[in-house]
């Protein structure tokens, strides 16, 4: 696909977002396509930020670099669970050549650590302790604007984090493999939410809470759930594999474990077999 293919494409991703995030989408994407990203010449990797680690950046037509500030909560911008999916995904496609690079600007080692640990996530990663790969290429704040795809050169295909967002993840397939996600199933159906939002109220911050959505067909074909999103680390997301049959339901169990007080306002993004996704909604204040 041709950069302005890419810039288009994700332009028409925001339709529904505020003028003010297309405009910075847009603006972001004009900046950073084809652009190089550099890299330090002699940067260490760890496994679970204790044990060094031999590893050099492969020479591959395409590799991921995922970058981590140490602004806000580790957990939530890592989603490390939905990124082995992903890998695994990708490594299934391309006999695993697909390198995928994880660089932290880690403010607390132990809670790093823990986190690669609980998610069993023992990829080599690099601690950037002095920042120098953001010096370098100076990478926008906006968390959702640090994962880059990037070509044999080190150039930027694609720019976003597509484990938070379904349609930034399907550019990234269809620039590595060909094919989409919604290539899995390309019979379409109807479908609607029969409850959309779910208020928690105030709750304590040692509380877990479960929400449960259902999905109804009201189309003519079998409706399967392709993927789901959300936009926190601190929720997770299970729902029904089997594909339902018109006038059947499919269930969504959306659970939240905060790591922090305050209020929370979250969309659960639900990629069906229809013709756009699926949204419903949980919010709540932590205490």
């Amino acid at each position: 696909m041709k950069p302005l293919l890419y810039i288009l494409s994700i332009f028409f991703l925001l339709t529904s977002c505020k003028e003010d995030k297309k405009d910075q989408f847009a603006r972001l994407v004009q900046e950073w396509q084809g652009k190089e990203i550099v890299f330090p010449q002699d940067m260490a990797f760890t496994r679970f930020v204790t044990e060094q680690v031999e590893y050099r950046i492969p020479d591959a037509e395409y590799k991921v670099l995922i970058y981590v500030d140490s602004t806000g909560c580790t957990s939530c911008k890592l989603q490390l669970p939905k990124w082995k999916e992903l890998i695994a995904h990708v490594d299934s496609t391309t006999n695993s050549n697909i390198p995928f690079i994880f660089v932290f600007q880690s403010k607390d080692d132990k809670e790093l650590r823990y986190i690669l640990k609980r998610d069993n996530f023992d990829r080599p990663v690099c601690i950037d302790r002095d920042s120098r790969l953001d010096k370098l290429n100076k990478f926008p704040q906006d968390i959702t604007f640090q994962t880059f795809l990037l070509d044999r050169e080190n150039k930027v295909k694609v720019i976003g984090n597509p484990v938070h967002n379904l349609a930034v993840k399907d550019l990234y397939l269809k620039q590595i493999t060909g094919k989409t996600s919604q290539d899995r199933d390309r019979i379409k159906t109807t479908a609607k939410v029969i409850n959309s939002e779910v208020d928690f109220g105030a709750f304590s911050k040692s509380e877990e809470k479960t929400a449960v959505f259902e999905i109804e067909n009201t189309g003519d074909n079998p409706l399967v759930i392709l993927d789901i999103s959300t936009t926190c680390g601190c929720t997770t997301a299970n729902y029904d594999k089997r594909p339902a049959k018109p006038g059947e339901r499919l269930r969504i169990e959306v659970r939240m474990t905060p790591k922090d007080t305050g209020f929370f306002d979250e969309i659960v993004t639900i990629k069906c077999n229809t013709a756009s996704p699926v949204k419903v909604k949980i919010r709540g204040q932590v205490q």
